[in-house]
């Protein structure tokens, strides 16, 4: 990042598509700041009273302030153009050319899911949000989740990558470093320390007025190779996320839930619609979604835990699988003797216990 990153953002009247085609132009802000008036307007066709703004180098006194404040309160400033900057997030349109950083920046460089929902979620969202991140976190290799650090869905996927040992990331609506919602300040802190970030797109010298969530949400998805929705009414910030993912033409996935649900109306409308692909486990996150998985040496397996407890029909299906052994459907179906409906809702509720684990190809193998 240099002095010339940071007076563009200070710009007045540039904005984030507006930063974006003048370094996608020039190559470089420092570039940029050597052109003249007449490229700024003729060549790239900015407004002339932006152009002047830049010729006159305005935004400096600006960036030289922040650059102080940051430094005392320890928040990293990366440009569009640094190679810490997130790749998916740089390929999109309206990317912020500038990111502020409180914690390990190299998280953001990691395999990013996005996970949202309503803030009004329920102990079923939450449990499923544990499972299918628990099981991410046991399959993909460095796996980050990206949320929002709200409250309800955001801050239960946060807390559900923490207590599994997978890095998280929170992109707030507010500048660094204070925390919004301040009640999330001891998540926030707790993020960090695990190897995490905090992420805000707004300088200490933006005025906070309630107005940058939905500017926030197409972080969210921008850094992300697919976004997940997780519940949802049929209206909610959420669904904005994803809107703003599919715009991208990013991956957008949901859990389905009953038609009865308040909090499943907008995840069965996504799934309805076509624009998002419907989640039943972690293994349909990673094939759809493109994420890389561990090599198998780095699966860490163990005996099924005692405290499972397993119906006479899940256990019959268990004692199919020898030491070691992968099956795949139709080995199940043969050795098993079950109809396919009833071997389906069994397989179903085993991943879901943690006793198997689904792998490419519709193979199977006990954890």
């Amino acid at each position: 990042m240099t002095i010339e990153d940071l007076a563009l953002y200070f710009t007045k009247g540039l904005g984030s598509r507006g930063a974006a085609h003048l370094v996608d132009h020039f190559g470089s802000a420092e570039r940029i700041y050597e052109a003249s008036l007449s490229e700024l307007v003729n060549d790239v066709g900015l407004r002339p009273e932006i152009a002047e703004r830049i010729v006159a180098h305005e935004g400096m006194r600006e960036a030289e302030q922040e650059i102080k404040y940051c430094q005392r309160h320890d928040i990293r400033i990366i440009a569009a153009t640094d190679e810490d900057y997130p790749e998916a997030l740089r390929a999109t349109i309206d990317r912020p050319h500038i990111l502020f950083v409180m914690g390990n920046v190299e998280a953001l460089g990691k395999q990013c899911l996005a996970m949202v929902g309503t803030r009004e979620i329920t102990p079923s969202g939450i449990h499923s949000a544990n499972i299918l991140i628990k099981d991410l976190g046991e399959q993909v290799d460095n796996l980050c989740i990206v949320s929002g650090l709200a409250y309800g869905a955001d801050s239960a996927c946060h807390r559900a990558a923490l207590a599994n040992g997978i890095t998280t990331v929170a992109i707030i609506p507010s500048n660094l470093p204070k925390i919004t919602p301040a009640a999330h300040s001891q998540l926030a802190a707790e993020i960090i320390k695990a190897g995490g970030a905090i992420v805000s797109e707004l300088s200490s010298q933006t005025r906070n007025n309630g107005s940058h969530f939905i500017s926030r949400n197409r972080i969210i998805a921008g850094m992300s190779l697919a976004t997940l929705v997780v519940e949802s009414p049929a209206e909610g910030g959420s669904l904005s996320t994803a809107d703003i993912a599919d715009s991208y033409s990013r991956t957008v996935l949901a859990l389905p839930g009953r038609i009865t649900d308040t909090n499943a109306f907008g995840t069965n409308n996504l799934i309805r619609s076509g624009k998002a692909r419907l989640v039943l486990t972690a293994n349909d996150i990673i094939e759809d979604a493109g994420l890389e998985r561990k090599s198998h040496s780095d699966i860490q397996t163990e005996e099924i835990k005692p405290n499972i407890a397993l119906t006479a029909d899940e256990q019959k299906v268990l004692e199919a699988f020898k030491e070691g052994a992968i099956l795949d459907w139709s080995e199940l179906l043969a050795s098993t003797q079950m109809s396919m409906g009833e071997l389906a809702m069994i397989m179903m509720e085993l991943e879901l216990k943690g006793a198997i684990r689904t792998l490419p190809g519709k193979r199977y193998e006990v954890i």
